[in-house]
């Protein structure tokens, strides 16, 4: 299983880097089938302020990339929600392949 972190506007520091690691091993633990998890960190200026966004695009065998985005104050509170909203899709996937089964 691979986990690939880039950033866009965004400066990789070590603990964002960590960070995002560790969130993308935490959508792990909800299905045995993911191949590989990218993580896009964005920082923009947008009216005057900075926004902050994050992408988990998450490879699982036999289906289309499962794709969560979510916008924050910084970093880590974009990270958090768009890990939780990836989580929350490979959840459901399962359930829904366990009822066909």
């Amino acid at each position: 299983m691979r986990i690939e972190i880039s950033g866009r506007g965004l400066t990789l520091t070590d603990p964002i880097r960590a960070y995002a690691e560790d969130k993308a091993q935490k959508v792990l633990k909800y299905f045995d089938g993911v191949q590989e998890v990218e993580v896009v960190l964005g920082q923009e200026r947008r009216d005057h302020r900075e926004e902050c966004t994050a992408e988990l695009i998450v490879a699982v065998v036999g289906r289309e990339p499962f794709i969560a985005k979510a916008e924050g104050a910084d970093v880590y509170a974009a990270l958090d929600v768009a890990a939780d909203k990836a989580g929350r899709q490979l959840k459901e996937y399962k359930e829904r392949l366990r009822d066909h089964h």
